[in-house]
């Protein structure tokens, strides 16, 4: 932005229109650089989250497949009429319901918000409109 405020005399309206249009330039060039910002920043948070549940998934993947084993024995050994493969049947038709139900809710969840920076992509399309149409 222009910090001289003090027009010479024989300042034209062709001087004037070019520090207007230098001054939208400027101003748009800001938006778009704290638009960058805003996105790179939102993207380092984004992998660091992603890098932590991605390691706690793995870790609690093992410990589940363990407890699960651990569930089918328990199931034969308080119910010795039922087969081994019945067990693993039961446990697994459980689990499966259940990470369904997660999943569907987990997507509901990712679907109800924008990762966008939207007050800076409105200042930047309201900036864009007014330069391209001016009133």
């Amino acid at each position: 932005m222009s910090t001289n405020l003090q027009s010479a005399p024989d300042t034209g309206l062709s001087a004037l229109l070019s520090g207007i249009f230098d001054d939208i330039q400027e101003l748009l060039k800001q938006q778009l650089k704290l638009f960058k910002a805003e996105i790179n920043a939102d993207m380092k948070k984004t992998a660091e989250a992603a890098i932590l549940m991605v390691v706690g998934a793995f870790i609690v993947l093992v410990g589940g497949g363990l407890l699960c084993l651990m569930l089918v024995y328990l199931l034969k050994w308080a119910f010795p009429a039922l087969e081994l493969w019945h067990c693993f049947g039961l446990v697994g038709l459980g689990l499966a319901l259940i990470g369904g139900g997660l999943a569907f809710l987990g997507w509901n969840k990712f679907r109800s918000f924008n990762p966008l920076p939207d007050e800076s992509l409105a200042a930047l399309k309201e900036n864009l409109e007014w330069t391209t149409k001016p009133r």
